[in-house]
């Protein structure tokens, strides 16, 4: 499926849409659709593009992400089973006006915050055995959880996930340029990246590109590859106590280890040695 607006299979008698996932890769196109999701990384690592962030995840991650927001799940490796529990819906899934309901009240603080998305800091455990429970149980059975679930999102201490706002869908052709853009950058990160060669991909020039590209993520391109670069350190840091950090920089597409260690702490807030250490739940 080329990059457009995602439309979201609804099954026939349901509102509340459950889905499972099972396969080789996570759908890694760039998207967006009008419903709430909320997805739980049941298995699987790699990247989160939305809106004008990079996110990691793996296995027992949850996401919540706004409607109209384009996203992709990219996994790390390409072949290796995935496996994603998620809901769809919007504030009219169960009726119009339902959470305007007095007795909803404790609900409505959900529907604020979502737009930014978030990941949540805290009863990581608990949300995962909500979600690992939608795909078993009966219609009137979910919709009791559902209200659980959201509960629980209100509670939580949360990340935002994007703080970028989208007014309206991304059309077709810039969401196609956008789509060869993140291929190609999230194929290339570790080596030179070129701005001259991107927007000859798009055929577009430097100038026009730069404005595209600053448009619709909030950010240039070498910000945004300087992230991803960084969010792949992190990876390499978490899983990889054995290399050394020059090791972790060069295979993250840094030429300088000074460098390096300057843009992971503008970003992450820490140094990497510190970050290799230090659990990543609490670092913003």
């Amino acid at each position: 499926m080329k990059v457009r607006p995602f439309q979201i299979l609804k099954p026939r008698d349901e509102n509340l849409i459950v889905q499972v996932d099972r396969s080789k890769g996570f759908y890694n196109h760039l998207h967006q659709h009008a419903e709430i999701q909320l997805s739980l990384i049941v298995q699987g690592q790699g990247k989160l593009l939305i809106g004008d962030s990079i996110h990691r995840f793996s296995d027992g991650d949850f996401f919540a992400i706004g409607p109209n927001c384009p996203h992709l799940f990219r996994s790390d490796r390409l072949g290796k089973n995935t496996h994603m529990i998620s809901l769809f819906f919007t504030e009219r899934t169960l009726g119009e006006g339902f959470f305007e309901l007095s007795d909803l009240k404790e609900a409505r603080p959900f529907f604020e915050m979502i737009p930014d998305g978030f990941r949540p800091l805290d009863n990581q455990t608990e949300i995962a055995e909500l979600m690992h429970q939608f795909p078993k149980i009966s219609k009137l059975s979910r919709i009791i959880l559902f209200l659980r679930l959201l509960k629980l999102c209100c509670q939580v201490d949360k990340k935002p996930l994007t703080q970028f706002k989208y007014h309206k869908q991304t059309g077709l052709l810039a969401g196609e340029r956008l789509q060869v853009v993140f291929d190609y950058v999230l194929h290339n990160f570790q080596n030179e990246v070129k701005l001259e060669s991107v927007a000859l991909l798009v055929h577009m020039t430097p100038n026009a590109f730069c404005k595209f590209f600053k448009q619709r993520t909030n950010k240039t391109l070498f910000q945004f590859l300087i992230e991803l670069r960084i969010e792949h350190a992190g990876q390499l840091l978490k899983k990889h106590s054995d290399f050394s950090i020059a090791e972790i920089a060069e295979q993250s597409g840094f030429q300088s280890i000074s460098n390096f260690n300057r843009k992971f702490k503008a970003i992450k807030g820490i140094s990497p040695s510190q970050y290799a250490t230090r659990d990543e739940l609490f670092v913003l």
